[in-house]
């Protein structure tokens, strides 16, 4: 007999999808006390408490197994009705993926336009920068991820989807007005930088590549932070300060002169890979499909 039925695993999928208790009852048409009742009789199948009760609950370490395990449950549930044709019956299901903003603003939605509508897939979009998103995966939150890993994630397998290129950019009067004598290491690291965010490391990581590692190469000015890809454009745009922008996101700017490259020789090249659950899936192929043949006509090869 199954220790945990598939009614309970896709009720705790929906309490941690939806946030809430309440949120997740409307989402399955049933009471707050259903879910409850259900959440309860998980977690002493599990014998281990799975949830935070926080404001939105979260999943504990052990939470995140049964996580996985209901998104998995699902998955299968979904292939299996599409195979065998179930007329009027495949409900829509959701593909969670965590994309870092850039790929999300650049590319990654032209691949989801992709995905087969006959699927019924909708998607759940995280965002998070490259460097960290392997720890949804991980966690069991999402079901594959644009990512800098190379590593396989358990349980997962990887493939490259080539390189975003980047270029270091400002607008002519920031680069008249903060770097009259060139775009060198040390007035870069004094002068205001735009980052996305505290995670952001490309223009530390541009300041490595332009004067060597190890050498205190972190910018020291003013840091202005803008966690919207398209707003942080706008913002060097603006003059607000340099920072790295995909080339794809800058280059008629450059061509018009409405931005300047402070070192065109020197682009940030950044790899990415793609990360998705081992186990097979119709669904999950098709998104695989569709993000390898949209990368290899936006990212560099090797």
């Amino acid at each position: 007999m199954a220790r945990f039925s598939s009614e309970q695993l896709h009720t705790f999928a929906a309490v941690l999808t939806e946030g809430t208790l309440d949120a997740a009852a409307r989402s399955l048409n049933i009471t707050p006390s259903a879910v409850s009742q259900r959440l309860k009789a998980l977690e002493q199948a599990s014998g281990r408490v799975l949830l935070q009760r926080s404001n939105p609950v979260q999943a504990t370490e052990s939470g995140h197994v049964v996580l996985r395990l209901a998104r998995q449950l699902a998955q299968l549930e979904a292939d299996a009705e599409l195979e065998l044709g179930l007329p009027g019956e495949s409900p829509m299901v959701s593909v969670p993926i965590v994309v870092n903003a850039d790929s999300l603003s650049v590319w990654f939605l032209k691949a989801l336009t992709r995905v087969p509508a006959a699927l019924n897939a909708v998607f759940d979009l995280h965002r998070d920068d490259e460097q960290y998103s392997t720890s949804m995966l991980r966690a069991g939150t999402v079901m594959a991820a644009v990512t800098a890993t190379p590593e396989p994630v358990q349980g997962c397998r990887v493939e490259p989807l080539g390189s975003m290129r980047y270029r270091a950019v400002t607008t002519p009067e920031f680069r008249a007005r903060w770097l009259p004598d060139g775009a060198d290491v040390a007035s870069l690291r004094a002068a205001p930088a735009v980052d996305f965010d505290r995670k952001d490391e490309y223009q530390h990581r541009f300041l490595e590549l332009l004067g060597g590692a190890g050498r205190g190469m972190e910018p020291a000015g003013p840091r202005h932070y803008v966690p919207s890809s398209q707003e942080f454009a706008e913002a060097i745009r603006l003059g607000l300060g340099w920072g790295l922008l995909p080339e794809s996101q800058c280059g008629r700017d450059i061509a018009d002169g409405y931005l300047v490259e402070l070192a065109p020789e020197q682009p940030l090249d950044v790899p990415l890979y793609w990360q998705r659950w081992r186990a097979p899936s119709r669904i999950l192929d098709a998104v695989t499909e569709a993000v390898r043949s949209t990368a290899a006509e936006v990212l560099r090869r090797a």
